[in-house]
């Protein structure tokens, strides 16, 4: 088979899955609360039932992996155990549970002409998941779409296609018990890289919303390449900013966490600001803690002075995310220039603030322009069930329609229902 000949068997394979897609959304959107639920516990149980399955299958995953030579930071997104089952059970019992957003009515009003109007929550349609290595997107975005009335096609990365596979497996087993159609729930049969092409170009009007999922590489290329609306975050440069009224106590346990908790997931903490006022007592407790977890100290040239196994910080390191343990540490004359610092090199993702000083607080969540800030509280705390959501299908960073994390709220649009008496425009 010939290259074109091969792309345009993919074509008619995502075109497939495009229809069978938006038909689905049909049925989806007038699914009764009841079948939602009914569903996605269902599915929980199936997770649960066929946990061995999936563990096997994920270890297929991992292998294949560390045979490629992939980074820690990727192996730890795409490893499976029996606690992140157990997580990823948890979510999707959540989201079974959360109110049913379709059909709430959001406002409501009357016109001096006795026209009654109300918006309303609708679903979105069909929404486009494109993810590298992170098994638990598989049953997140499932879940979210199922619950918000939303058909999903999900395309995972080769690295993660056998655990993928075994957790979709268990949603269809919910969409069956809770007859809906089981195409609401459809991974892409392929690997090949010409199904994300198909994917951005909508799938003959078919695909409603991508929402990527993974490195920068990739959403660079769905946020350049999309004809169809894109929830997305390039990457997570996140900040935590240690004030001249910070708690020694609290400083060095949120930054600690804030980094070392899980270094590869985007809202790990990669730089670290310090109050210059703050860095005689606060500076080396906080450094000592990240260096006994292992962590690299990119510093500097205060840094540099009192920490000996600090290494000098460079333009680039400011602007990177390491996914690893490693942190540039900068100190700054004060909060001005610690928000001038975030601002002009942030992602807009997530920011923390370690503070007793509550003005402080009020002019950092006013003048820094990220998704999410942070009070005192880990930046890691920056995902979709932290939030209460039950899952997250992404973080976006854009303005439009969804920011932070995405949610079922957020996988829904509204439309206007207007009420009258038999009034007409003069």
């Amino acid at each position: 088979m010939t290259t074109s000949d091969a792309d345009a068997a993919i074509a008619e394979v995502m075109a497939e899955l495009g229809r069978n897609g938006r038909q689905a959304a049909r049925a989806l959107a007038i699914a009764t609360p009841e079948q939602k639920r009914l569903a996605l516990q269902t599915a929980a149980g199936a997770i649960n039932a066929h946990r061995a399955k999936i563990l096997a299958a994920n270890a297929k995953d991992m292998q294949a992996a560390r045979t490629k030579g992939i980074s820690k930071a990727f192996l730890d997104r795409l490893e499976l155990n029996d606690a992140r089952i157990d997580g990823i059970i948890e979510a999707v019992r959540t989201i079974a549970e959360l109110p049913d957003p379709v059909g709430s009515v959001i406002a409501e009003w009357d016109r001096p002409n006795g026209l009654h109007i109300e918006r309303v929550r609708t679903p979105l349609g069909v929404i486009g998941v494109i993810f590298e290595s992170r098994p638990n997107v598989t049953a997140d975005a499932s879940a979210l779409c199922i619950k918000a009335g939303n058909a999903v096609i999900l395309r995972g990365g080769s690295d993660s296609f056998h655990s993928s596979h075994a957790i979709v497996e268990c949603m269809l087993d919910g969409l069956h018990a809770a007859r809906l159609p089981v195409e609401a729930v459809q991974l892409v049969p392929t690997t090949d890289r010409a199904a994300v092409g198909e994917m951005l170009k909508g799938l003959s009007g078919n695909i409603d919303v991508i929402v990527p999922r993974g490195g920068k590489t990739l959403v660079a290329r769905v946020q350049d390449e999309a004809r169809v609306p894109v929830f997305a975050h390039l990457e997570g440069l996140v900040h935590v900013y240690i004030d001249k009224a910070a708690d020694l106590d609290t400083a060095v346990k949120v930054t600690l966490n804030a980094k070392m908790r899980r270094t590869g997931i985007c809202g790990a903490a990669e730089t670290l600001l310090i109050h210059k006022d703050v860095v005689a007592t606060h500076l080396k407790p906080i450094i000592d803690a990240l260096v006994a977890k292992g962590c690299e100290i990119r510093g500097d040239a205060t840094v540099m002075a009192m920490i000996p196994t600090a290494v000098a910080a460079t333009e680039l390191d400011w602007r990177t995310e390491y996914e690893d343990a490693i942190i540039s540490v900068k100190v700054v004359d004060s909060l001005d220039e610690a928000i001038a610092h975030i601002e002009h090199y942030s992602s807009h993702h997530t920011e923390a603030i370690i503070t007793e000083d509550p003005a402080a607080v009020e002019t950092f969540f006013n003048r820094i322009d990220s998704a999410i800030l942070m009070h005192n509280a880990s930046t890691q705390f920056a995902d979709g069930g932290e939030f209460g959501f039950g899952g997250e299908i992404g973080i976006a960073t854009g303005k439009m329609h969804a920011r932070g994390p995405v949610g079922v709220e957020q996988l829904t649009s509204f439309k206007y229902r207007v009420r009258g008496t038999g009034q007409t425009r003069p």
